[in-house]
């Protein structure tokens, strides 16, 4: 069964946002080579949740995976994003689709945090 990955994060208008998104799903590509792995928007940019599932399915994955591209568990993932998940998958029932926790607190974004102290630079 092929698999795929969407990202998504909150939307921007700003299009260095949605390329921030874009590198980071080209990253998770090089690291799994056999999923498809996409990016999507909560709001304000595209593709949507609902387009890119869309995509995901149009390339035959039956088993998706949505991984929100955010730190804390606030409104927008305990219910906006599952919501608009729910709404997608229920046009695609021959999918599989599932519902990744949010980055959040985990000790390898103590790593990032660290390097980025390492690489500040005075205002």
């Amino acid at each position: 069964m092929k698999e795929a990955v969407i990202l998504v994060d909150h939307g921007s208008r700003a299009p260095e946002a949605a390329a921030s998104l874009d590198e980071v799903v080209s990253l998770v590509q090089e690291r799994r080579p056999e999923s498809l792995v996409l990016a999507a928007h909560m709001e304000i940019a595209q593709p949507s949740i609902q387009e890119a599932l869309q995509h995901a399915v149009a390339q035959d994955a039956l088993k998706i995976t949505v991984v929100p591209y955010f730190l804390a568990p606030g409104r927008h993932i305990t219910e906006d994003i599952p919501a608009l998940v729910q709404a997608a998958a229920a046009a695609h029932p021959q999918a599989e689709v599932r519902l990744a926790p949010p980055l959040g607190v985990h000790p390898k974004l103590v790593e990032v945090i660290l390097e980025r102290l390492a690489e500040s630079k005075a205002l």
